[in-house]
C-alpha cells in the first residue's frame, strides 16, 4: 500500500540569501541582484529537495519573505498591525491596511511557476488562508471602505490564489491556516475560529468537488525560532469546526502533540470520509533528527485511528515560516524530510 507524503513547505534560506535580503534592505544591491540570489537558492533546494526521496516537493519559500505576506509588497500598509506572541517571549507583527481597495500584490503561482522550471517532481504550493489577512483590517475601520467590502475584495483574491495555483500545474494547494489555535487562544468562546472557518469556507465553496480533492489545510500551534504561539491550546476544541472546511486534504500537527492518541481518536469522530488526513511525524522544533522507525511506529499508530486508505505523512510545520528565521540550518531540515520519506515507506510496508 502506498501512504502520501508531503512536505508542509518553507525550507531556511542559505547564508547568501539572508545577507542578500539584509543588503537590499540597506540599498546594497538591486532587487534584480537579489532575484538572481533567490533562483540561486532556488535552483539548490529543488535539488536537495529531490535527493531526500520526497515524492511531493516545494520550492521552499526560498523567494518569500514569509508565507503569511507574501501577497502584500506593494500594498497600502503601516507596520503597527496585531501582534502575534510567541512563547520564548518574541512577538511578530502583522501589517495594518491602511487603504482600499484591498488587492493581492503578488499570487503564488509565481512562486510555483519558477519551481516547475527546475524540478522533476510533482510541486505543491502553499497559499496564506483568508482568515489571516481578515486580520490586518484595522479594528476602527477604514474610511469609505467597509469591513464588508474588504472581506469580499479578500475572498476574491483568496480564490484566485487558489485557482491560478491549480492552473499553474500544482500537485496541490496548501491552504496555510495556522492561526486556527490562536483563534481559540485571542477567543477562548470560540467566536473567532467559527468567524474563520466561515470566511474560508466562503472561498472553498468556489471549487468544484474535483478541485476540492486538490486542495488541502495545514494547521498546527506556530513555529518561528523555535517556539509555537499556541501549542498550549488543545486539539479537541479546534477538530469539529475544523473538519467543517470544504478541503480534501488535512494537514495536522502530531509529532509535538503530548497525547497523540487522544487527538487522533478525535480526527476519527470529525473527519468526514472523503477527507485525506496528514498526520505530522516530523518536529522542526526539535533539534533532533527522528529516526526512520520513530516516524514509522507515528504512523503505524495514526492508523490505528485512520485508515491507512486515507492516511498520509507530513512534517508539523515548515521549518523557516518567517525569511528571517535562523533556528533550523538546511541540512538538518533535509535530514528530517529523508527521515519522513524513509519511515513512511516502512510504514506502508508494514500496512501492506
Amino acid at each position: 500500500m502506498n501512504i502520501p507524503t508531503e512536505p508542509i513547505g518553507s525550507i531556511p534560506r542559505p547564508a547568501f540569501l539572508q545577507k542578500g535580503m539584509a543588503d537590499l534592505t540597506a540599498g546594497k544591491i538591486s532587487p534584480e541582484e537579489l532575484a538572481d540570489l533567490e533562483d540561486k537558492a532556488l535552483i539548490d533546494t529543488i535539488r536537495r529537495f529531490e535527493e531526500t526521496g520526497s515524492p511531493v516537493i516545494t520550492d521552499g519559500e526560498q523567494g518569500k519573505p514569509s508565507f503569511l505576506t507574501y501577497p502584500l509588497s506593494g500594498a497600502a500598509l503601516a507596520p503597527d498591525g496585531i501582534v502575534i506572541p510567541f512563547a520564548d517571549g518574541h512577538t511578530r507583527r502583522l501589517p495594518r491596511l491602511t487603504a482600499g481597495p484591498f488587492s493581492y500584490q503578488v499570487h503564488a503561482d509565481e512562486y510555483l511557476r519558477k519551481a516547475r522550471i527546475h524540478a522533476t517532481k510533482p510541486v505543491k504550493q502553499a497559499v496564506i488562508a483568508a482568515s489571516a489577512l481578515s486580520l490586518i483590517y484595522p479594528e476602527n475601520g477604514l474610511d469609505g471602505y467597509s469591513q464588508a467590502e474588504f472581506l469580499a475584495d479578500l475572498v476574491d483574491e483568496a480564490e484566485a490564489d487558489i485557482r491560478r495555483s491549480l492552473e499553474a500545474g500544482a500537485a496541490c494547494v496548501q491552504i496555510d491556516f495556522t492561526e486556527a489555535r490562536l483563534a481559540l487562544k485571542m477567543d477562548p468562546s470560540g467566536g473567532l475560529l467559527r468567524s474563520f472557518i466561515d470566511l474560508n469556507n466562503s472561498v472553498l465553496e468556489r471549487f468544484s468537488d474535483d478541485e476540492a480533492a486538490k486542495i488541502g489545510v495545514h494547521s498546527c500551534p506556530g513555529g518561528d525560532q523555535d517556539s509555537p504561539h499556541s501549542l498550549d491550546v488543545g486539539y479537541g476544541e479546534l477538530i469539529p469546526m475544523l473538519f467543517e472546511l470544504r478541503a480534501g486534504n488535512f494537514y495536522l500537527q502530531m509529532a509535538s502533540e503530548t497525547d497523540p492518541r487522544k487527538v487522533l481518536k478525535t480526527v476519527q469522530q470529525h473527519a468526514r470520509p472523503e477527507q485525506r488526513i496528514f498526520i505530522g511525524v516530523i518536529d522542526p522544533i526539535d533539534p533532533r533528527v527522528e529516526t526512520a522507525e520513530e516516524v514509522r511506529d507515528r504512523v503505524l499508530e495514526a492508523a490505528e485511528f485512520i485508515s491507512p486508505a486515507r492516511l498520509g505523512t507530513c512534517d508539523d510545520c515548515g521549518f523557516s515560516p518567517f525569511a528571517d528565521d535562523l533556528s533550523t540550518s538546511r541540512d538538518l531540515a533535509f535530514a528530517k524530510i529523508a527521515a519522513r520519506v524513509e519511515g513512511t515507506r516502512l510504514a506502508a510496508e508494514a500496512v501492506s
